[in-house]
Formats: structure tokens, C-alpha cells, sequence
């Protein structure tokens, strides 16, 4: 018996020292970051394993502005794009007759209708009468809208208490907004509370958090979600904030050092919440007015919360999330406005207990290993002990708390990994004992191609600068309309294909293709020093290209396929992203956001290619360019600087009219307009741009009341083109 003691005492010391080694490297890669785009996939896999309907989930609902509705408009009421206000009017009275509870519209509504100042006005009255009507504010900290709360805004802050004690100066920092976007003074006035409309993204782009509130002009400002639970009730609401947690009404929601909240998404799927079709619902209030029998039932709106807000993909308004790369985005303020009403917030466990637990589970996996022996012990141990710590995440999450888990199964991992190799070290197997070991976890395909690639196929990917490209092209809704399925593949296949064949020629990424869209990138898997001249080579070429197949396509749908293309460059996380098993090599960030909107905005120029002030630095000169505007995308609140490539011959060949916009253009960004449009008329029969812009000219001379005499510019104007839709 004491010889045995003698002999395990040694090896239970060495299984714990092994195990507290394997915790502590565990630790210390949870504390430096490096597994948090692992530990985040893992977390939206739990998401996805155990999201199920709440409580409140039911009293929520969504009204979509999807392809459907978008297509009915255009084809059935030759809307464009914007609709008139006067169809958010019937949403509005629609919601009125069921008697929601309140009603947010997710839809940033700046400018004055292009169909007139009553347009507006049957709006701001429609919201009026409804009572409980949400605004949706865009506050942020790069300049775009204005500094200080409009006269229009009346109380539409919310009090807050413990405030002042709360606001440290980081958090002041994290939450406060120099900025904001508000919606048009017949929407302000009009609406009973207005709301923060955008969320933070982590550092992987997907929306796994929020806040409640903002601070704007050193007043709150809530979120979608608060200010419509605020507009619900009667009374005001009861708001106080602690370290660690906001209390709201009796309802504790945890916040994490910046004060967001962790959300709790509620059921799997692309959408959480019911939702209802913008068309059918415009249809049914019509059919109402009419005294017809509506397609949708205002009963099953009675006694809800409803967001307004778009699904359909050209109006990327498309968001990723725990559930699904792609959701509307009205569908984050619904999560947590659900989460408010059922008090179901999840919290980050704190780092000391995370630490703590790490901790305990690598020791306990080096004690456990020091007691096996033999080859099937071994392959038992690892059977059941890697195990352990998924298994602990999951009673975590149903207790509502995130647990790490990457870092907790990497302390058992190399716990056992370690124990197992010093305890075969002493019998000269270690290298048998480390292919034998990692063979229980990991395939032997993936095995193989880590040996071949580890850097290709860590999930999560890595951060690289990239070139972006996004193209679409326009007007291929309509035109696919009048086309059999097999005509419409074989039209798609003929012009993908031609375009593909060009990106790849200059080492392009195809990162996916949606419908007529193309989405690549350069600069990645492999390193190109020269990736943006690369991408900006392929889109000149792409366009010329698609100029000689127009007669031919021509011929086959008796209407010209223009394609608009956006190309940007900058920061974004690439690599395979999905599961172990499957997978694709794809982006995400803030650049590749922007080179999407950058080519749905080139139909306000009338241009077909854009590039961003990023990808002109990083050309430096290898194509000429003419400068386009500075525009406010939204989302953004810094604007960008855009620009139009040409091929030297085609820059050329426009000289002159070229000249005469480099000459306009200023006088548009100082604010004379009156001069702007006698220069842009010049040759706006030859340069759509050029025509584009008198119009704008002539729109932002009526509102600013400029007369054709003036000479200075007006009061606030920032030389900024603001794209206020999605």
C-alpha cells in the first residue's frame, strides 16, 4: 500500500501541475482575445442548438418591405424607389385599426418627399393620430447630422437614474454620440419617442449585442426597443442604472463595461418573430377602406409591438447574426425588445469565474489523467472528458450565461494532451502518443489539411486588407420577369460566367454570387501587393466586356443589361467561416459593407463604376479617375470620398466634359448652387452625372431657398451628397 502511495503521489502532483500549466495557457488566451472569433462561433452555435419562442416572443411582430412587396410596387403601382410616404401612411392607419401597442418604423426617414410637401404631411398626421409611433434617430460620432437635439424633439428623451455615478469616463466614451440623423419635422413632431436605430457590431460583424440606451447632446437617448416599450405605456418608465446591470421597470438586464446587453435570440430560423408582408399589409388597409374583406386580419395585430423595416436584398438592410448570415436588421431591435418584455437578457460570465472555472477543469483533467494508464484508459479518458466542458456551456446557456467555452475545452485539451505525453515520454512513445492522441478529437481529413495549410483553415479566419468588389445588375428584376426559368439560367450563366472568367484573370476571390450579383474580393488566400489595381482593372474590364455582349443579350431579352459596380478597400476578417465539418471561405466587416453600398449608389450618379477615396490611394495613379462627390452613406457617419475609373482612352476621350464637372463640382460642395447648375447644365446631355447633379442642385436650391443671385453658401451645408436610404 505505501509503495503504491509512493508511486501515485508523484504522478497526482504532476497531474496537477500539468493541468494547472494547461489551465493557465488557457487563461491567458482567453484574457489576450486570440479566441474570441472561435469562442463567438461556438456561441452562435449554441444559439442556433437552443433558441426557442420566450414569453414575449409572441407580442412582437414585423412588418417586411420584402422583394415581394418591392417587386408589387414597382409592377402593380409603378412605384420607385423611395416609395411615397403615403403608402407608410397606410401601414400606419393599418396598425391604428388593430390597435397595436406601438409602432416603430426602422426606416431612417431624413428627406423631404420627392412627391411634395403633402406627402409628408399625411404622414406626420398619420403618426399623430396612431399616438404610440417610434422614430427611428441614426446617432454616432463622425460628423452627419446635427449636434443638438431639434426643437422637434421635444421630450423625447428618457430619464435616467444613477446616471451621473454610472458614467465613467469610458463609458461616457463607449455610449456617447456627437452626432445623430433625424428624421423629417412632420415624422419628429409627430411621434410619441424616438429611437437609437443602430447597433454594434462585434469584431467578427455579426449582432450578438446591444444597448438599451445612448447619450446624445447629454441627454438619453433609448433604443428602438426602449423608446417603443416607453411609448406603450401610459406612464413614464422607471430607467436606473448600476455597475453591471440596468434595471427597467423591475426588469434587471446585464451590461457588460460599455454598457451593452447580451441578447437572447429566441427561436432558429431567418426571422424569430411573426412577420407580415409590407405588400399584404398596404393591400389590407386598402381593401378596409374599401369595406372588403382584408387579405390579413387586423385582429393579429391587436395588443402587439410592430417594427417596420426591409428584407428585401436591395436595400441591404441584411444583417448576420448567431442564427443566420443574412437577417433583417429590424430583426435585432425585435430580439431585443422581446428580451425587455420577458426579462430574458443573457449576461458574459465575469472573468474571475471564467478563470476560476478554466481552473478547475485543467486540473481535474491532469488529476484524472494521472490515475489512467494504457491505451484504452486513455481513449475512455478523452471519450468522456472532452465532453465535459460542452456539456457544462449548455446548462450555462439555459441558465442564460455565456460561458467560454473554447477556452475551457483547450485547458482539458492540453491538460490531457500534456499529461499523456510526459507520461509516454517516459517509455520513448511521445511522438506515437501525439498523433494517437489528437486522432480521438480531430478527423484524419482535417488533420491532413492542417498539416498541408494550418494558416488556410483556422475558422474565423483572419484580419487582411482587401480590395472588395460588389456588382449588380440593373433593372434585372424587370427583366427576369419576362423570361422562362431556363431562358433566365441560361441569361445568368452566359453573364456570370463572362464576368468570372475576367476576375479570376486578374486573381480575384469569387466570394458568392446572389442572383444576378457578383460578390469577390483580392488580396486573399494569397498575398497581392497589387490587389486593389487588380480589382480596379477587373471592373473596367468587366464593363467593357459586358459592352460587347450587350447586342447579343440584347437580342435575347430585348432590353441593354447595365451592370453598377462598387469596389473599396480596407480592413475585413476573411477565412473559412461555419462549422468544423463545413464551410466557406468568405468576409465580413465594415469595408465589405461599404463596397456594397457603394455600388447600389452609383444610381444616384447615373454611373455604373465606383471606387472609394481607400481604393484611388491604394491605385496610386494606375488608372485615371474623376472625383464624384462626397457622400453619407447610411450607417456611417463620416463620409466618403468616391470616384469614377476609366480606362486612359475613355478619360481621354471625355476630357472636356470631364474639366467642366472637375470645375462644378466645387461649387456644389461650397454650397452655390446656382452657380453649380449653370455648369452642370453645360453638359448634362453628354454626362449623366453631370445631370444628376443639376437636379440635386435645383433640389437643394428650393429647400435651403437659395435665389439664382446668391453667392454664398447656406447655413449648415457640409458639401455632403447624405444617402438616406438603406
Amino acid at each position: 500500500m505505501r509503495e503504491r502511495d509512493a508511486t501515485l503521489r508523484p504522478r497526482l502532483v504532476r497531474g496537477a501541475i500539468v493541468g494547472a500549466a494547461g489551465a493557465l495557457a488557457a487563461a491567458l488566451l482567453l484574457l489576450s482575445g486570440i479566441l474570441s472569433g472561435f469562442e463567438a462561433k461556438t456561441w452562435d452555435a449554441r444559439v442556433r442548438l437552443f433558441a426557442h419562442p420566450d414569453a414575449a416572443t409572441s407580442q412582437v411582430a414585423l412588418i417586411l418591405l420584402d422583394q415581394a412587396s418591392f417587386d408589387w410596387g414597382k409592377k402593380t403601382n409603378d412605384w420607385s424607389w423611395p416609395w411615397p410616404r403615403e403608402v407608410y401612411s397606410a401601414v400606419v392607419d393599418f396598425c391604428m385599426r388593430a390597435g397595436v401597442k406601438a409602432l416603430a418604423f426602422d426606416v431612417l426617414i431624413a428627406d423631404p418627399s420627392q412627391y411634395g410637401v403633402s406627402d409628408d404631411q399625411a404622414l406626420g398626421e398619420s403618426i399623430g393620430q396612431f399616438g404610440r409611433f417610434v422614430a427611428a434617430v441614426f446617432p454616432g460620432n463622425d460628423k452627419g447630422g446635427v449636434a443638438t437635439w431639434p426643437a422637434g424633439a421635444l421630450n423625447h428623451d428618457i430619464s435616467v437614474n444613477g446616471l451621473s455615478a454610472w458614467l465613467t469616463p469610458s463609458v461616457q466614451k463607449a455610449i456617447n454620440n456627437n452626432y445623430a440623423l433625424f428624421p423629417i419635422p412632420d415624422v419628429l413632431t409627430n411621434s410619441k419617442v424616438v429611437g437609437a436605430a443602430n447597433f454594434s457590431q462585434d469584431a467578427d460583424g455579426v449582432y450578438r449585442r446591444g444597448r438599451l440606451f445612448t447619450i446624445f447632446d447629454g441627454k438619453v437617448m433609448p433604443s428602438l426597443a426602449l423608446a417603443m416599450y416607453a411609448a406603450a405605456r401610459e406612464t413614464p418608465v422607471s430607467v436606473s442604472v448600476r455597475r453591471g446591470r440596468i434595471v427597467v421597470d423591475g426588469r434587471s438586464v446585464p451590461i457588460n463595461s460599455s454598457g451593452q446587453s447580451l441578447l437572447r435570440y429566441t427561436t432558429a430560423g431567418a426571422t424569430t418573430h411573426q412577420n407580415y408582408s409590407a405588400a399584404a399589409i398596404i393591400q389590407s388597409d386598402i381593401q378596409l377602406q374599401s369595406g372588403e374583406k382584408p387579405n390579413i386580419d387586423p385582429k393579429e395585430l391587436a395588443g402587439k409591438y410592430v417594427l417596420l423595416g426591409f428584407s428585401a436584398p436591395g436595400l441591404m438592410d441584411l444583417r448576420p447574426s448567431p442564427l443566420s448570415p443574412i437577417v433583417p436588421g429590424t430583426e435585432i431591435h425585435a430580439t431585443m425588445l422581446d428580451n425587455l418584455l420577458a426579462d430574458s437578457f443573457m449576461r458574459d460570465m465575469p472573468t474571475w469565474e471564467s478563470i476560476l472555472l478554466i481552473a478547475l477543469l485543467g486540473i481535474a483533467a491532469g488529476l484524472a489523467a494521472s490515475l489512467i494508464s494504457g491505451t484504452v484508459g486513455t481513449v475512455l479518458l478523452f471519450v468522456i472528458a472532452l465532453p465535459v466542458p460542452i456539456g457544462l456551456s449548455f446548462l450555462s446557456y439555459g441558465a442564460g450565461v455565456w460561458m467560454p467555452l473554447i477556452a475551457s475545452e483547450l485547458a482539458v485539451v492540453l491538460t490531457l494532451v500534456g499529461a499523456n505525453v510526459m507520461n509516454y515520454a517516459t517509455e520513448g512513445r511521445q511522438r506515437k502518443y501525439i498523433k494517437n492522441a489528437f486522432q480521438q478529437y480531430l478527423s484524419p481529413a482535417v488533420i491532413e489539411q492542417l498539416i498541408a495549410h494550418p494558416e488556410r483553415l483556422q475558422l474565423g479566419g483572419e484580419r487582411r486588407e482587401l480590395t472588395i468588389f460588389f456588382s449588380d445588375l440593373q433593372g434585372f428584376t424587370g427583366i427576369s420577369e419576362g423570361l422562362s426559368p431556363e431562358e433566365l439560367t441560361a441569361l445568368l450563366n452566359d453573364y456570370l460566367s463572362a464576368m468570372t472568367d475576367i476576375i479570376q484573370e486578374e486573381g480575384g476571390t469569387i466570394d458568392k454570387y446572389e442572383g444576378d450579383a457578383i460578390i469577390a474580393f483580392w488580396n486573399a488566400p494569397l498575398g497581392q501587393e497589387d490587389h486593389a489595381v487588380r480589382a480596379i482593372r477587373a471592373t473596367l474590364r468587366c464593363q467593357a466586356r459586358l459592352t460587347e455582349l450587350r447586342p447579343a443579350f440584347r437580342e435575347r431579352v430585348n432590353k441593354d443589361l447595365y451592370m453598377r459596380v462598387g469596389v473599396n478597400t480596407g480592413p475585413a476578417v476573411v477565412g473559412n467561416m461555419g462549422s468544423h465539418t463545413r464551410f466557406d471561405y468568405t468576409m465580413l466587416g465594415d469595408a465589405v459593407n461599404l463596397a456594397s453600398r457603394l455600388e447600389g449608389i452609383n444610381k444616384q450618379f447615373a454611373t455604373y463604376s465606383m471606387m472609394s477615396q481607400a481604393t484611388r490611394d491604394a491605385i496610386a495613379g494606375a488608372f485615371p479617375a474623376r472625383e464624384l462627390s462626397r457622400v453619407a452613406v447610411v450607417g456611417r457617419r463620416e463620409p466618403v470620398v468616391v470616384y469614377e475609373p476609366m480606362f486612359d482612352d475613355e478619360f481621354a476621350a471625355r476630357k472636356d466634359d470631364l474639366s467642366r464637372f472637375a470645375e462644378a463640382l466645387p461649387l456644389f460642395y461650397q454650397g452655390r448652387f446656382p452657380q453649380a447648375i449653370e455648369k452642370f447644365d453645360a453638359i448634362a446631355e453628354r454626362d449623366p452625372a453631370a445631370r444628376m447633379y443639376a437636379r440635386k442642385c435645383r433640389l437643394l436650391a428650393d429647400e435651403y431657398r437659395i435665389s439664382t443671385t446668391a453667392d454664398a453658401p447656406p447655413s449648415g451645408w457640409e458639401g455632403v451628397w447624405v444617402m438616406t436610404e438603406k
